[in-house]
Parts: structure tokens; C-alpha cells; sequence
């Protein structure tokens, strides 16, 4: 028997995605963006030394090979990651129409998105009226609040007075696929706030809008507001059987680490821990020491993109690689025999680009258990066939291994 453990740093790209042309932030296309090889370039050129210092450090990941990935992928040589790689390691491409969360990990587990995503228009009002009236209905309120595309803190600190003023609900959207409510999680109540999600989300889903989001906050006018860690997603259900269920089928437990849960829609999940990526590495500490043999856990590093790609941050999101690094080392070598850890990611958001929206690139695929050597140019649904590979699974997807 094996165990598998599939980590996913959310938007650690690594460029050359052969269809970027294709994927905009704005008027600009994503051709050229590459969110590793960016940061380690701002940090050797002394552009990043908030909080840290000089080049990128990352001894651990580029070990397994991410220096050599960025190379394969791009082209590009990142200052600071030129080490000999010690683990299997490659580049993944994706085939879905989309360069969001679910599309990414969905197709990692082994199922590609089959249909294009819904996206509200950037205009003022963004949601159709019988939307917009729809949830109110199911919010009992009289309407809604704020109607556009908006960052999650510039909307709280433009409409939370109003909000705790009306008890009407603050609805935006963003670049990405997706229905976000925030309220007041004491004065409008976080259980109905989930509520409301949970009723409106089939609607949003027919749409193929791909997440409805409860974005709970505390706080006052005077004080200002601040969004709560009750985030929830209800996200569209894949459309086949993933990973996850494969595992399960084959009795295996799977173990959800941060958002996976969410965005699987906890099909073929059997628990989920949920928090700061720091206390999301200590988890997966944990799972490294006590799962099943047979299982799966997988794990969703989120902070790199929520906190620092989508607000063009490279400093803060050159910290939190570097954080991520030094954390993930030691757990890297309480692996046992026979283990597999595959890390990688699922799109971009280069920080150095220009816009706030994710950025389509290849992913890094860092192999540990399975030796030193190159993997290649692979698909995403190639990490599911491989992980399917590992465990002895039947069901492989339409990926091939590349173990």
C-alpha cells in the first residue's frame, strides 16, 4: 500500500502557457506573464526587500526542481533557482476554458471543465434585475447593495455603514467566475448569511457561474470592517467522478486540507480542516504522520493568491513563498517509503502584471518519492493519472502518468 499527498499552491505559476494569448487582464493579454520568474527577478534586483531580503530563497522547492520547471516552461531563468534538481519534476498545461480555481483543480483531479464559465460584464449595475431581485427575495430584504465588480476590503469599507444601516446584503463579482455576498456576520447573522448562499447558489449554478461566496465581516464605521475566516463556497458540483472519488472507490480515505472541500462541493471528501495557510501546513503535518495507507490528502495553499496576487504584491508574496519553503522542508522529509507528494499549482497571478486577475501559465509539477529526473511538458489531468498511477487505482482519467 501507498499514500498520496497532492498540494496545490494556488497561483504559484511558472509561464509559458502556450494558449496566453487567448486569456486577458484587461486590454492585455497574459503572453509574457510568469508569476515565479517575475517575483525572483523584483527580489534580485533588490525590488522586494519589505519584510525580506535579496534573491528569492527557496532551497527546498528548488531542489525538487522548480528552477528547472520555470526553464522548461518559459524559457525564462529565475534569478535564485538554478539548484540541481533531486526530485521528479516537470510543467503542466491546462486544457479548460478558464484560468480560475475550480477549473484548475478540477482538471488536476483528473476532469477538465467541459463548458465555458459565466462572467458578469464590468459595468454598473453587473447582475441582471431578476438576479439581483431573486436574492433579495431570499435575503428578505427590499434589495441589495454594491451590484458590481469590486475588491472584497474597498467594498466593505465603501458600503458596511450602509450595509448595517439597510441590513440589505453586499453582492459583487470579480474577474472571476463568481457570486460573492458579504454581511455582517453579528448584525445580519453568519447562519443566515450561509443560508441565503446555499438557496440562491443552484441559480447562479444554472448560470454556470462557477462559486457562490459567503464573505462574512465584524466591525464598525468608526472602527472599520474586517472579513472573518467563515468564508464558505458553494461551488458547481464536477461533472464526472474526480479523484477523489476514485480514491474512495477503491476504499481509500481522502482528507481535504483548506479549500478543497469548497470546491469540490465535498464530493468524495471524507473530512476537511479549514484556516490561515499557517495553520493549513501544520495539518498537513499532521496527515504526513498519521494517514491511511491507501488514502489521499489534498491540499490547498491559498494565501499566495488571496493576499498578494490579486493585490500585486510581489515583496508579500515573495515572503509567503519563502514561508511556505521553509515549512513545507521539514515535512518533506518525514515522508515514509513509498510516499508520493506531488506539488503544483492551478494558474497564475503574477504579481508584477498589470490588472488584478489570475494570469494563464503552466504549473509546476515537483515530485517527491519517485526519484530525481524530468517528467516533461505534461497536462493536468496527468497529475491525477499519475497520482491514480501511485495508489493502484483503476480509474485514471483521460491523463496519462508520468511516473
Amino acid at each position: 500500500m501507498s499514500r498520496a499527498f497532492l498540494v496545490v499552491m494556488d497561483s504559484v505559476g511558472i509561464g509559458g502557457a502556450p494558449d496566453a494569448d487567448r486569456f486577458f487582464n484587461g486590454d492585455r493579454p497574459d503572453t509574457g506573464a510568469n508569476t515565479v520568474a517575475h517575483i525572483a527577478r523584483a527580489c534580485a534586483a533588490g525590488q522586494a526587500d519589505q519584510g525580506r531580503n535579496g534573491p528569492l530563497h527557496l532551497p527546498n522547492l528548488d531542489a525538487l526542481g522548480l528552477g528547472a520547471a520555470v526553464q522548461l516552461a518559459s524559457g525564462v531563468a529565475a534569478p535564485g533557482l538554478g539548484a540541481a534538481p533531486v526530485g521528479l519534476w516537470g510543467a503542466a498545461s491546462e486544457v479548460s476554458p478558464g484560468k480560475d480555481t475550480p477549473s484548475g483543480h478540477w482538471e488536476l483531479a483528473g476532469v477538465p471543465v467541459p463548458w465555458d464559465w459565466h462572467y458578469f460584464p464590468d459595468s454598473d449595475p453587473a447582475f441582471p434585475a431578476d438576479l439581483a431581485q431573486a436574492v433579495a427575495r431570499a435575503a428578505g430584504t427590499q434589495g441589495i447593495l454594491g451590484n458590481c465588480h469590486a475588491s472584497g476590503t474597498e467594498i466593505l469599507a465603501r458600503l458596511g455603514a450602509e450595509h448595517l444601516k439597510t441590513g440589505w446584503p453586499i453582492c459583487y463579482t470579480s474577474a472571476d467566475s463568481v457570486f460573492q455576498i458579504a454581511a455582517h456576520e453579528e448584525a445580519f447573522g453568519l447562519d443566515r448569511l450561509l443560508t441565503l448562499c446555499r438557496e440562491v447558489a443552484p441559480m447562479l449554478h444554472a448560470m454556470k457561474v462557477g462559486r457562490v461566496i459567503a464573505r462574512p465581516f465584524i466591525g464598525t464605521p468608526e472602527a472599520g470592517f474586517t472579513r472573518t475566516a467563515n468564508r464558505r463556497d458553494y461551488a458547481i458540483a464536477p461533472p464526472a467522478p474526480v479523484l477523489t472519488d476514485w480514491v474512495q472507490a477503491a476504499g481509500g480515505r481522502v482528507h481535504a486540507v483548506g479549500k478543497i472541500g469548497d470546491i469540490f462541493s465535498m464530493q468524495g471528501i471524507d473530512d476537511v480542516v479549514k484556516g490561515p495557510d499557517a495553520e493549513l501546513m501544520t495539518h498537513l503535518g499532521r496527515l504526513v504522520d498519521t494517514a491511511e495507507e491507501g488514502s489521499l490528502t489534498f491540499a490547498n495553499f491559498v494565501e499566495f493568491d488571496s493576499l498578494y496576487g490579486h493585490r500585486r504584491d510581489i515583496a508579500g508574496y515573495a515572503r509567503a513563498l519563502e514561508g511556505f519553503d521553509a515549512a513545507i522542508g521539514p515535512i518533506l522529509r518525514r515522508l515514509r517509503a513509498g510516499d508520493l507528494m506531488i506539488l503544483t499549482a492551478d494558474h497564475g497571478n503574477d504579481p508584477s502584471w498589470s490588472g488584478t486577475d489570475h494570469t494563464r501559465e503552466r504549473a509546476p509539477v515537483l515530485v517527491a518519492g519517485r526519484g530525481a529526473g524530468e517528467a516533461g511538458l505534461v497536462g493536468f489531468t496527468d497529475v491525477a493519472a499519475s497520482i491514480a498511477d501511485h495508489l493502484g487505482l483503476s480509474e485514471r482519467g483521460p491523463g496519462q502518468s508520468f511516473l
